[in-house]
């Protein structure tokens, strides 16, 4: 498994770190990292691999054993359940490391701004304005895409105090909005020209692209996004189950 150390580190739009474990577990299994019937480390090593306590890793395991990912036998150990789907902050983000294994992803936010859609995106939403997010993603402390996410004005606006590295989650906790499906169209294109001299492609350069249409509970797509990813660190993942 991977080192969550930058999630670890204390930022005001983290996940909580008990969180943040059971997403990476999750994202493993996901990715054929973790098995069914495999046994995790023992629990004082596991939470120094992840620079925290064992009791915040505890609170991770029993998220775990909640969505019955996780058998708890006393005196042996705890032990991956793996299933089918399962819900989970990151269950549509589809990058995955390109030496295998999901990665817990995290992002900087590079800038936050009401503005109107631009022409370049597709009709969704009823209103001519959005909230763009433009960010730099990470797998655990890799760098690997920028990003550009619309959410749709008619959907209601996000204070940048209340963005979380989860938009998903974000959108959930401050304006009860549940995105419940999408749509990806993966291509090439170039990088823009806002992207930051963290991400190794300079701006212009071709690479694998992603574009998203997402809905929530209503007929109406509510945010689109444009993703630049790093095909030397990441590569898009879509399993059938």
């Amino acid at each position: 498994m991977q080192d969550s150390k930058r999630t670890a580190a204390n930022r005001p739009d983290a996940l909580p770190i008990y969180m943040q474990i059971s997403e990476l577990v999750i994202r493993d299994i996901a990715a054929g990292r973790l098995v069914d019937g495999q046994k995790l480390p023992p629990e004082r090593d596991f939470a120094r691999a992840h620079g925290t306590t064992v009791r915040t890793l505890r609170k991770a395991l029993l998220e775990l054993e909640k969505k019955g990912l996780l058998e708890r036998r006393q005196g042996s150990g705890n032990y991956i359940r793996a299933q089918g789907a399962v819900d989970s902050v990151y269950s549509m983000f589809r990058l995955e490391h390109a030496q295998g294994g999901g990665g817990l992803p995290t992002a900087d936010i590079l800038s936050h701004d009401y503005l109107d859609k631009d022409a370049r995106q597709p009709a969704y939403g009823l209103s001519a304005q959005g909230t763009r997010f433009r960010r730099l993603r990470y797998l655990d402390d890799a760098v690997i895409a920028v990003e550009e996410i619309w959410l749709d004005g008619g959907a209601g606006q996000v204070p940048r105090d209340l963005v979380q590295d989860s938009l998903y989650l974000t959108y959930r906790r401050a304006l009860q909005l549940w995105i419940t499906r999408a749509e990806d169209r993966v291509g090439i294109g170039p990088v823009p020209d806002w992207a930051p001299a963290a991400f190794a492609l300079r701006p212009g350069t071709t690479t694998a692209y992603i574009e998203r249409l997402s809905w929530a509970q209503g007929a109406e797509a509510v945010e689109f996004s444009r993703t630049w990813y790093d095909t030397e660190k990441a590569l898009y993942v879509q399993r059938l189950i």
